[in-house]
């Protein structure tokens, strides 16, 4: 699904955005946005040179997360981000990716993760960038990136970081801007533990499973999930799924009570499959409990 780029208001999705100093007056955008109605925005960030140990915290804690009301944001950079993203969606959690590049595929940063931005895309995710659609990737954007990640999240968490970093930028400006910083502990002898163990001597909440980030975000970690995830629906899509809390419907009866040409029905349709909203079983469509 190669989703055109456009234009939106920051604040019009994000309104913590208009706190950050220097907010950014547009933002570019491909993808579906999570719903603005009680989603939870968490950055996890870290290490590009990560451990199987970051690696492993990383895919538990986001598999902890799936069925609450929360979008994953990340940089799409390689290591920790990239397995955010990915861990993500294979949770079937929303998630917005944010590289330090225009978002053309033919700038888009990291060329390896080209096929990973897709796979967002197609998973009812989103890629955000305050840069020109043509901007390279350079390492003077990464902070003006991170501290749009850190603007966005009521909670950046922090998986691997070495002393001196790039991800340790986004927790300070994440403490600067008043938002909760999470630190996983490490190992001691592990020098990409020694940026979150030093986030963590200055106060950081120690994260060692999924409830502590619930806690923290004031999510009832006790009660039972949706495993719907939450995402924005066009009118069109809210009319069909409208429809189908009465019960499960014929694709055909559906399109003809909405009046809805072949072409963009299926298309519609096949959205609403691919966000893990509805899905078809024995030629009945039904909305995903």
């Amino acid at each position: 699904m190669d989703e055109q780029i456009v234009a939106i208001i920051p604040t019009d999705y994000f309104p913590s955005l208009g706190e950050i100093p220097q907010p950014p007056k547009t933002l570019r955008m491909r993808g579906t946005l999570a719903a603005s109605d009680g989603t939870l925005f968490i950055g996890v960030v870290g290490s590009r040179k990560f451990t199987s140990y970051g690696k492993q915290a990383c895919i538990s804690l986001i598999k902890g997360l799936a069925g609450y009301p929360v979008t994953i944001v990340s940089g799409l950079a390689l290591g920790i981000d990239g397995i955010a993203h990915q861990a993500a969606i294979d949770e079937r959690i929303h998630t917005i990716a944010i590289p330090g590049s225009g978002l053309s595929w033919d700038v888009l940063y990291p060329l390896q993760h080209k096929t990973l931005a897709q796979d967002i895309l197609q998973n009812g995710g989103a890629l955000l960038s305050e840069f020109k659609d043509s901007e390279i990737g350079a390492p003077w954007n990464f902070p003006k990136r991170n501290r749009l990640i850190a603007g966005i999240c009521a909670m950046i968490i922090v998986i691997e970081a070495e002393e001196k970093s790039g991800t340790l930028i986004t927790a300070r400006l994440a403490t600067d801007y008043n938002k909760i910083v999470g630190a996983v502990p490490g190992p001691i002898t592990s020098s990409t533990s020694k940026g979150a163990h030093q986030l963590l001597k200055l106060g950081a909440v120690p994260i060692t499973d999924a409830t502590d980030i619930l806690r923290e975000l004031g999510l009832d970690y006790g009660a039972s999930r949706s495993t719907r995830p939450t995402c924005l629906l066009t009118d069109e899509e809210e009319k069909i799924v409208s429809i189908l809390h009465d019960g499960p419907k014929l694709k055909d009866h559906i399109m003809t009570e909405l009046e809805l040409e072949p072409s963009s029905g299926n298309m519609t349709f096949s959205t609403l499959e691919i966000k893990g909203v509805i899905r078809e079983v024995l030629g009945l469509v039904e909305l995903v409990k």
